[in-house]
């Protein structure tokens, strides 16, 4: 296979390994080490005993992530305070024209459900983003695993109930999100505590990552009246050079605050019945940096 040809194979498969990648480890920068390995897997692969290059690279790249989700795991567990995935923002392209399909791919990366992924097995983890994400048969799972398809079949189910069990069901509407976002923003920004309080569940929650690298809440906070009152206080200390944008992070609106035009921190909210349920706030700023800056109003 020619040069050129290799490399055109590779790139036109990568959105899919980047994607597979980063559901597997939450981190874009993990997620592009892995994707990097496999491309030179692949350039010094004979690639005359390769019968189906997506279903190589995907076994490859699925089995580099499972590796370095295992190394991976003592260091969240020292993380300070809570941790959340990388946010990354989502546009589907026009190679995801079907709008059910868009809907899959955007649930399977949303912060929801990726903490959920984190309390798997690597093995369960990797059944679960390639057949609830991407739709791959049992059998080409099997092969990818070097498991019986008996096994990953039970892997799928364990990973689905506990996905099930513990994940919270949040509206999907994007409309509905958007508007709640920018009417949270007007309430913050404005220090309308009832107007944000009217907007919040009463039993919302609010999930900060800074790992201990700037301000946020070390724990979670829980009920309208604390995470109200935490919000208001946060926006009461405008920084010189602010500024919020909306953005489309993880298949969901989300404000991003930039300060003097570097990336400072990510919210995002999770509805349920209209109301807000979830806050997510990102202000690792190890996280942040793979944000693209949107230009224009």
């Amino acid at each position: 296979m020619a040069t050129d040809t290799v490399t055109d194979v590779f790139e036109a498969h990568r959105p899919v390994l980047t994607g597979v990648a980063y559901r597997m480890l939450g981190r874009v920068a993990d997620a592009e080490d892995v994707v990097q390995e496999a491309w030179l897997r692949w350039a010094a692969a004979e690639h005359g005993d390769v019968r189906e290059p997506r279903g190589w690279l995907v076994r490859v790249t699925t089995r580099l992530a499972v590796d370095r989700l295992r190394h991976i795991g003592s260091r969240r567990e020292s993380y300070v305070g809570p941790w959340l995935p990388e946010p990354i923002v989502t546009d589907f392209g026009p190679e995801v024209p079907d709008t059910a399909e868009r809907a899959v791919l955007a649930d399977s990366v949303s912060l929801a459900v990726l903490v959920v992924l984190e309390t798997l097995s690597p093995l369960e983890r990797a059944v679960f983003v390639l057949r609830e994400a991407f739709g791959f048969p049992y059998a080409e799972i099997a092969a990818t695993l070097e498991r019986s398809e008996a096994a990953v079949r039970q892997l799928a189910g364990r990973a689905r109930r506990h996905v099930d069990e513990r994940r919270h069901r949040y509206d999907a509407d994007p409309a509905q999100c958007r508007d709640l976002t920018e009417r949270f923003l007007a309430a913050a920004a404005g220090g309308d505590l009832a107007g944000l309080l009217s907007l919040l569940a009463p039993d919302v929650t609010l999930v900060g990552d800074s790992g201990g690298k700037s301000k946020a809440p070390l724990r979670v906070l829980r009920t309208a009246d604390k995470v109200g009152r935490f919000l208001l206080a946060v926006s009461r200390e405008p920084l010189d050079g602010m500024e919020a944008r909306l953005v489309e992070t993880n298949g969901a609106p989300a404000l991003l605050v930039l300060v003097d035009g570097r990336p400072d921190s990510l919210f995002q909210v999770a509805a349920v019945d209209g109301r807000i349920a979830c806050v997510y706030i990102v202000r690792n700023p190890d996280k942040l940096g793979a944000l693209s800056v949107p230009t224009g109003p």
